[in-house]
């Protein structure tokens, strides 16, 4: 399987991690705090240079609920980006 597809099923997973926060009443707010950092480590880790940087940032601001941005798919839409929209073939 290609790396890009890897990281479409990976930022599937972790867009669908993120989602989980709507669920469980309270318990998202909280989990929010550590899915936060930790999305946004995994999005730099994931896509290098600008888009990881970029990715990151947006990212944790977004699951951070920051302006009613939580229910973006972060990692979905930085993988759109970089092999749709940029058309990178890695």
């Amino acid at each position: 399987m290609k790396k890009k597809y890897k990281l479409l099923l990976a930022g599937l997973l972790f867009d669908g991690i993120g989602m989980l926060s709507f669920i469980v009443p309270y318990f998202g707010e909280f989990s929010d705090i550590i899915w936060a950092p930790a999305s946004a480590f995994l999005i730099y880790k994931m896509y290098k240079g600008t888009e990881g940087k970029i990715g990151g940032l947006v990212t944790f601001v977004e699951e951070a609920g920051f302006f009613g941005t939580d229910f973006l798919p972060t990692f979905t839409l930085t993988w759109i980006y970089k092999y749709l929209i940029k058309k990178d073939e890695d």
